[in-house]
């Protein structure tokens, strides 16, 4: 089928066809270039999106489970397929949009020079036919004037009244007529012939030529439209794989999700180490209450003096605070010995509860032995490098290399002294944390502990003056061995240390009465002493605590207990019971309490 044929009267219906034609193909050029746009925009929002939702620095402990890993590597694979938006944006703009805009050009300007071409054809076919029109009214009005003369001129013969001059007058003129009007007509038949040839010719070979010419360029946009369209598909389909694994990426991140998993995960990140509080055990008023009355007096005779004397720490006399230093150091007032004043007094993690202490300290022993494992494998590519320049010297000076190998052996002194510490440190936690949370003691540690130093009880007393001289010259004695194994090998412990305070030990031979203290291996304090130290407030126990170590007194959890001397910073805080005169210390984190009003 060809339009030659079948639209040989359909000059201007194809030349608006044409033309719409391309106007649509310019249209779906058009679709293609909005759609690269929306395809990169969607790809920017996309990467956008993901940087938005990516964990920040401060957040990415929480990423260690499984919906957060998971969610992580969806944020990944969106990334990525946002990328494959973009391909598919820069194919379309290269392979389709531009190809097409060039074509839609060329199409616009061949269907201009064939319609240019059609258009001249016709033209010149309308003006051999009006020539042709002429020709026939030239000959038709020379044929009536023939006809005419031949008329008068048999009308001229006919009269006999007419001379011989005017009836060969009116002979001419038929003549002359009749020759303008075979000459008419002969002219109107070239005419005639010339215009049937040109219309054959135009009908039949070179107007169809024009419209074969815009009927091939119509199925070459048709064509070329269909092209266009499967080069988009296949440009989609080649990123669909990629799309594919990211989808399948994303299924197996949740598939990965486990909630067993996290749970181990928070526990193990939470554990603090602690056992739950045991039984509130019941509290005899009746004993206590003549201990009470009488306190109360001794409290309201010399409450304002001792508020009097609080420093500006909120404890006793500075003095009193000196006094308090013990033997291994640990009670010194010293910042750097508290903890939030430098990064010494929390090296040791003894601000976290055992179970996380552990971990961190073992974190920690992890990054110093990576660091030796570095540093060694540095060292042996120098000493190497140092043989080859020994072997040859042309290579290098080996002396160059000396100082690079003592800076590394310093380095390498310095991480083993580092691991060492902290492997102490690891061991000091196991065995805290193994004494805190034996299932035979009925206590728990306070979730945070500000005391990263010990401090001891003072109080207690020796059975006799030959027992505490002996004491005390032993402590003496091993003040420096002990002070350097402490820093050595571990921090402060969490419970206080069985060791004496030089300073607040009261002198043998006072004579003073006595009392035992239940649960605490039967040590002895100084009632009279006690009695010298108005309360400064009262406190109640948050938790329970066993006083095991020397120095400290085991309370339960709810007791009410009296304040005689507040915490320095240490960690540790001085108290007396209500029911018997008993003091001692314990940790502050496990109380709370309330000061008398000055």
């Amino acid at each position: 089928m060809s339009w030659g044929t079948e639209l040989w009267d359909q000059y201007d219906n194809l030349s608006l066809h044409t033309q719409k034609g391309i106007d649509f193909l310019e249209r779906y050029g058009h679709f293609i270039r909005d759609r690269c746009k929306i395809e990169t925009e969607y790809a920017a929002n996309l990467r956008r999106l993901v940087k938005n939702y990516l964990p920040k620095k401060k957040e990415e402990d929480d990423y260690q489970y499984s919906p957060c890993r998971a969610f992580k590597l969806e944020l990944n694979e969106v990334n990525d397929q946002a990328g494959q938006r973009e391909v598919i944006a820069e194919n379309l703009t290269a392979n389709v949009l531009k190809e097409l805009n060039i074509l839609v050009k060329d199409f616009k300007e061949d269907r201009k020079k064939y319609l240019q071409e059609g258009a001249r054809l016709m033209s010149t076919l309308t003006a051999q036919i009006q020539s042709l029109e002429r020709a026939r009214k030239a000959y038709e009005k020379a044929f009536r004037e023939s006809e005419r003369a031949l008329e008068n001129y048999h009308r001229a013969d006919a009269d006999l009244n007419l001379s011989r001059a005017e009836v060969e007058k009116q002979k001419m003129n038929m003549t002359l007529k009749t020759q303008q009007s075979e000459e008419a007509k002969t002219e109107y038949a070239n005419q005639l012939q010339k215009t049937n040839e040109m219309q054959t010719l135009h009908y039949h070979t070179a107007m169809p030529q024009v419209f074969h010419q815009l009927q091939e360029l119509d199925e070459k946009r048709i064509k070329n439209m269909r092209n266009y369209m499967l080069k988009s598909v296949e440009i989609e389909r080649a990123v669909a794989p990629i799309i594919s694994q990211c989808l399948e990426g994303i299924e197996k991140a949740a598939n990965d999700v486990n909630e067993k998993e996290d749970t181990l995960l928070v526990i193990e990140r939470f554990k603090s180490g602690f056992q739950p509080p045991g039984d509130f055990p019941f509290e005899d008023l009746s004993v206590a209450k003549s201990y009470d009355s009488n306190t109360q007096l001794s409290q309201t005779a010399t409450m304002q003096p001792i508020h009097n004397h609080l420093t500006v720490k909120g404890t006793v006399s500075g003095g009193k605070i000196k006094k308090r230093v013990g033997i291994f150091g640990i009670f010194s007032s010293n910042k750097n010995n508290v903890p939030g004043y430098g990064d010494a007094a929390k090296e040791d993690c003894s601000d976290l509860p055992p179970n996380q202490r552990k971990k961190r300290l073992q974190q920690r022993l992890d990054e110093i032995q990576a660091k030796i494992a570095q540093e060694t494998a540095a060292r042996d590519a120098l000493m190497k490098m140092k043989g080859v320049y020994e072997q040859n010297p042309a290579l290098g000076d080996p002396m160059s290399i000396e100082g690079q190998l003592n800076q590394s052996g310093h380095k390498l002194d310095k991480l083993g002294t580092e691991l060492i510490k902290f492997q102490g440190y690891l061991d000091d936690a196991i065995k805290t944390g193994v004494g805190l949370s034996s299932p035979s003691q009925a206590q728990r540690k306070a979730p945070t502990s500000n005391g990263s130093s010990v401090r001891v009880n003072s109080r207690r007393s020796s059975h006799s003056g030959g027992e505490e001289s002996l004491s005390r010259s032993a402590s003496d004695s091993s003040v420096g061995n002990a002070h350097a194994q402490a820093h050595k090998q571990t921090t402060s412990p969490s419970t206080p240390q069985p060791t004496h305070d030089s300073t607040n030990s009261p002198e043998s031979g006072l004579g003073a009465s006595r009392t035992s203290l239940p649960g605490s291996n039967a040590e002895e304090y100084d009632v009279d002493e006690l009695d010298a130290q108005p309360p400064l407030g009262t406190c109640r126990a948050l938790y329970p605590f066993d006083g095991t170590s020397e120095g400290s007194i085991p309370m339960y959890d709810g007791e009410e207990l009296y304040m005689i001397e507040l915490d320095q910073g240490d960690g540790w805080t001085r108290v007396r019971r209500m029911s018997n005169p008993v003091e001692g210390f314990v940790p502050t984190s496990y109380i709370e309490y309330q000061l008398f009003d000055t």
